[in-house]
């Protein structure tokens, strides 16, 4: 493992119970840091957090609800003076089917989720960051965003809006030493494909010229380096991890 430096510097990483989020905060854990892991399974987030150490804790929060994540700024606070990094992997698929037979109300759930989500975390962390002149934040998006997944017209779209964000966002916060760019990963085998048919799972599978799901090790690494002070150039920006899906 390439050893990358996050020593002495606190991450919020959202979604962070399980999956990407999890394997996100054990690595920047192995390169020095602390983590925040924010979740609205608090029973699990605590949980993963007693399975990290000592350098993890657990906040309860729904990233949908703006003034959960507002009260969640003030619980990590405390503890630790400073947010370094905000990763925002918080994020649901939403049914897969055609767009006309789309529920409405799953519709606004996945927009509510994944858009709002990174907005509210982005919004009151970035407030943080200015403060402190210093900050790296991390959307993690899909190439779902830049293809368009059939069945997934949501889920395409709410990762479409992440990344504009992103690159509106970075350009806001260009004048000071906060870095915000989005990662696009093709699909990675978590508690996430749960939600999602076989049929679209082999689907997503058929389209990676590698013939294999990410892991998430590898979307980890990639966005631990997008964390540390390393990562000084680069904002707006967006880094695909696909197996060879998205060439441009």
């Amino acid at each position: 493992m390439n050893q990358l430096d996050f020593n002495d510097r606190h991450a919020v990483i959202t979604g962070g119970a399980t999956g990407l989020g999890y394997a996100i905060a054990e690595r920047l854990i192995q390169s020095g840091g602390t983590v925040s892991l924010w979740d609205r399974d608090e029973a699990g987030a605590r949980k993963a957090a007693q399975a990290l150490g000592m350098k993890a804790s657990a906040v309860a929060c729904d990233v949908a609800d703006f003034a959960s994540v507002q009260q969640a700024v003030k619980s990590t606070l405390p503890s630790s003076p400073r947010i370094d990094a905000l990763v925002n992997c918080a994020g649901i698929t939403g049914p897969n089917t055609k767009l006309w037979d789309y529920p409405v109300d799953a519709w606004a759930q996945v927009f509510a989720v994944n858009v709002h989500g990174t907005f509210h975390c982005a919004r009151e962390i970035a407030t943080v960051m200015r403060t402190q002149g210093y900050g790296r934040i991390v959307n993690i998006a899909s190439v779902a965003g830049k293809d368009g997944n059939p069945n997934a017209s949501a889920y395409s779209a709410s990762k479409a809006a992440v990344i504009g964000l992103t690159k509106s966002l970075g350009k806001e916060l260009a004048d000071v030493d906060v870095r915000v760019n989005c990662v696009t990963p093709a699909a990675v085998k978590t508690a996430i494909f749960d939600q999602m048919t076989p049929e679209h799972i082999q689907f997503m599978l058929s389209k990676i010229p590698m013939g294999r799901f990410g892991l998430p090790s590898e979307v980890a690494a990639l966005v631990a380096w997008l964390c540390t002070e390393d990562c000084s150039f680069s904002t707006g920006a967006t880094f695909d991890l696909s197996g060879g899906r998205a060439t441009y």
